[in-house]
């Protein structure tokens, strides 16, 4: 029976290891629910094209990427060690979206995206790290990301890394909740209270945070950063 009891306290006490901390800390809204202070918007196309809409607005307080054109809305701070706590959804048909944390140089890749992390929110891949111009590491590095010669930051180069989970995702249409911990040179990902992604000797530790559009129709009700 003692062997047994322990062996139920070990098993809950590594599932509560799993289970993200809670954001008790001082918090900003980086959405307000109104308008997009504290943001501006790059979006290639716009450059060139006078007739180009931006896909980033306003509606029934949540904040939308339409998707198209592609590019990205992006903080005019900059971050360091904090909990980002995001809730999104997909509105229509289920498609490509992403987080990026740590962001800098501009339109690094494919001349659009900035120098960060992608923490991806595709549709069924929710928690994978994308590599844009920096770098991360994981446990089980080679299955996860492929041959380590074929490994990089750049186009044509192996920049995914699997998350540790499928199924973590609500129903499509449905508020899903991420949770991104950054903290020094190391970052954390839950979806819906899953650990889906562990990352460590990340190659930045502070930077601009952006919301993708990338082909899909997304809301965002929640945007919120906690100082870790």
């Amino acid at each position: 029976m003692r062997s047994f009891m322990f062996v139920c306290i070990l098993s809950l006490t590594l599932v509560n290891c799993q289970r993200p901390p809670s954001s008790a800390n001082s918090s900003i809204n980086l959405f307000n629910g109104n308008d997009l202070n504290g943001w501006h918007i790059d979006v290639p196309e716009m450059d060139t094209n006078k007739n180009a809409i931006s896909p980033f607005l306003i509606r029934n307080h949540e904040l939308i990427s339409m998707g198209i054109p592609n590019g990205h809305i992006i903080t005019d701070a900059k971050y360091k060690d904090y909990t980002l706590e995001v809730e999104y959804r997909f509105v229509g048909k289920p498609g490509n979206c992403g987080v990026l944390v740590h962001a800098s140089t501009p339109r690094i890749l494919y001349k659009m995206f900035p120098k960060s992390i992608e923490v991806q929110m595709m549709h069924q891949n929710a928690g994978d790290f994308w590599c844009i111009g920096e770098n991360i590491s994981v446990v089980d590095m080679e299955k996860r990301r492929g041959k380590k010669e074929d490994w990089g930051v750049t186009e044509g180069k192996e920049r995914r890394i699997l998350n540790l989970t499928d199924g973590s995702e609500k129903p499509l249409g449905e508020w899903n909740k991420m949770k991104i911990i950054c903290k020094g040179n190391s970052i954390k990902v839950w979806v819906n209270d899953i650990l889906v992604n562990d990352g460590f000797d990340c190659t930045a530790s502070e930077g601009q945070i952006a919301l993708q559009a990338e082909g899909a129709e997304v809301a965002f009700r929640k945007v919120v950063l906690y100082r870790n």
